[in-house]
């Protein structure tokens, strides 16, 4: 794990730059502007397991489908892993409405960055508009109901030599750069002890896998988790049900279909 250096100048890019820089014109702490109500409607959700691993291809990013309320399954049709432009994802586990906000706050931001400077924000400035979002969050993580711990990944597209990389973040705004791998949400122990196991033992490593086996996988580690808590939602390939699932590459990102996850899995099991 590595904490990024050069603070200071990231910070400027993103906070003193105010005609590249979509989050100064917003009101300060907007995220902490929430009534009781809302803060009642906000407590009964939570989106819970997600996970980010590198393979040969790139890095693969996944997550179930399911949101609960307390005891109770809310959905089982969230869709957790989201596009903030086209060489970076976020991986949201925890409150789906501050989480899906700071989503679309980051969207435009990038966006406002790109046609403003006539250039894409830098990697290390994208890491820390995530950071910043979740430390405007404060009041609402320390109250307990908008709590948001996500996953990000992204490339720098500045660099031909570049890889994908993936940091995970705690939900007060700290981030760290994963090796190889990270996870978040209820079900994230389960996988993230997999993982560890795999790439110290497995053989192949994930890292080393081809897309079809890190699918197989991904959709496997699923399952697992799945077996162990109660609020992650499992894989059922009987149904055609299966993680959803990008993978990003110096090329972009690439959704793997219901047919390609379907044909993997046909294949290794057969």
């Amino acid at each position: 794990m590595s904490i990024p250096t050069r603070p200071n100048a990231i910070d400027n890019e993103l906070e003193n730059n105010v005609n590249g820089d979509f989050l100064a014109l917003l009101p300060k702490n907007a995220f902490s502007q929430l009534t009781a109500t809302q803060a009642r409607e906000d407590l009964a959700l939570q989106a819970t397991t997600v996970f980010a691993f590198h393979c040969s291809a790139g890095v693969i990013m996944a997550g179930d489908h399911r949101a609960t309320a307390g005891n109770a399954i809310f959905s089982d049709k969230t869709e957790k892993i989201l596009e903030l432009d086209a060489h970076s994802l976020m991986a949201i586990a925890g409150s789906p409405a501050v989480a899906f906000e700071m989503a679309r706050t980051l969207q435009t931001t990038f966006e406002f960055y790109r046609r403003s400077q006539l250039q894409s924000m830098s990697l290390a400035a994208k890491i820390r508009a995530l950071s910043k979002l979740l430390r405007d969050n404060l009041p609402a993580t320390l109250q307990g109901f908008g709590i948001v711990a996500p996953l990000f990944a992204g490339i720098e597209t500045d660099d031909p030599n570049a890889r994908p990389i993936i940091h995970f973040y705690d939900p007060l705004g700290a981030q760290f750069e994963a090796t190889n791998f990270a996870s978040s949400g209820s079900g994230s122990p389960t996988i993230r002890s997999i993982l560890h196991f795999l790439e110290k033992w497995g053989d192949p490593r994930p890292q080393d896998m081809g897309l079809e086996e890190a699918v197989v996988l991904a959709n496997r580690l699923l399952m697992t988790a799945a077996e162990f808590d109660a609020a992650t939602g499992g894989v059922h390939p009987d149904r055609r049900l299966y993680s959803t699932l990008k993978l990003l590459t110096r090329d972009g990102i690439r959704t793997i279909s219901v047919e390609e996850h379907e044909s993997y899995w046909q294949k290794a099991e057969a």
